[in-house]
């Protein structure tokens, strides 16, 4: 079953190949939705310091019939801080807010501000090194049992990677059918570093997409469950999210494979 199943990170630590995602879901859903997909199956759940909802994540955690040895965390360090301490800060108010003592893996969530997404690089390199300093020293403290990224490009990437000491096991990026064509997934499969894909139906964008419908009737499959496989195909690890239980529960039926002629015709669309 794919909620068993684990990618290996290059420290050797095992990633369930599945995350359940709480992005833009608010405070009670976060609890009521993680606390559902962790009694059904899931392993893994990705929440952010940004998000609001650590503290639900961590009591649907502590509420839920799993034991947290087989639970994998996920948190990550905000875009906008800017600094070693504030990083140091963030990363112990996240583990206060989930009611633990560690996570499994820590992210810095983006390489700069969200309102300056897309802007000049290079003015923030000192700032991610600085930061990037501070999940290193919460990995060899034992706060978290891996770091990495959250939408770093290629050079964002080299930046850490050539000032760091630890080199990033993961990076986290939007991925989904029609949105793999950058050269950031290269990149890191080629350098041992793990693709966790976001955003898997493009935010709801490719629900109506007839063509993908179109294969998805052939192997019996909704369009989520044809796009969910489509990354791990890829080797990416997909993170869909939902609040409803039966998509919950529907996105995580996957376990078939696409043949190599329908993983080209969806790398065309």
């Amino acid at each position: 079953m794919i909620l068993d199943e684990t990618f290996q990170l290059v420290n050797d630590v095992k990633i369930p190949k599945i995350g359940f995602g709480t992005w833009q879901t608010p405070p009670d859903d976060a609890y009521r939705a993680t606390k559902y997909a962790l009694d059904n199956g899931y392993k893994h759940v990705d929440t952010a310091y940004v998000y609001g909802n650590e503290t639900n994540v961590g009591q649907a955690i502590n509420d839920a019939s799993v034991d947290r040895n087989e639970i994998f965390v996920t948190t990550k360090v905000p875009a906008e801080t800017d600094s070693y301490t504030q990083a140091m800060d963030n990363i112990d108010e996240s583990l206060q807010r989930l009611g633990l003592a560690q996570v499994d893996l820590l992210l810095i969530h983006a390489p700069r501000p969200w309102s300056r997404i897309g802007e000049v690089r290079e003015k923030d390199d000192e700032k991610n090194i600085q930061v990037w300093k501070a999940l290193e020293d919460a990995y060899r403290d034992g706060k978290t049992r891996a770091i990495g990224v959250s939408n770093f490009n290629v050079d964002d990437l080299k930046n850490i990677i050539e000032n760091g000491n630890v080199k990033p096991m993961v990076n986290q990026i939007k991925c989904y059918i029609g949105n793999l064509s950058t050269g950031t997934i290269e990149f890191c499969q080629n350098n041992s570093i793990l693709v966790e894909g976001y955003s898997p139906l493009a935010t709801g964008g490719i629900l109506e997409d007839k063509r993908i419908q179109k294969i998805a009737e052939k192997y019996g499959k909704s369009i989520p469950q044809v796009a969910i496989r489509y990354l791990l195909e890829k080797d990416i690890l997909p993170l869909p999210k939902s609040v409803h239980e039966k998509y919950i529960s529907e996105n995580a039926k996957v376990d078939f494979s696409i043949t190599q002629e329908d993983m080209e015709e969806l790398d065309r669309l």
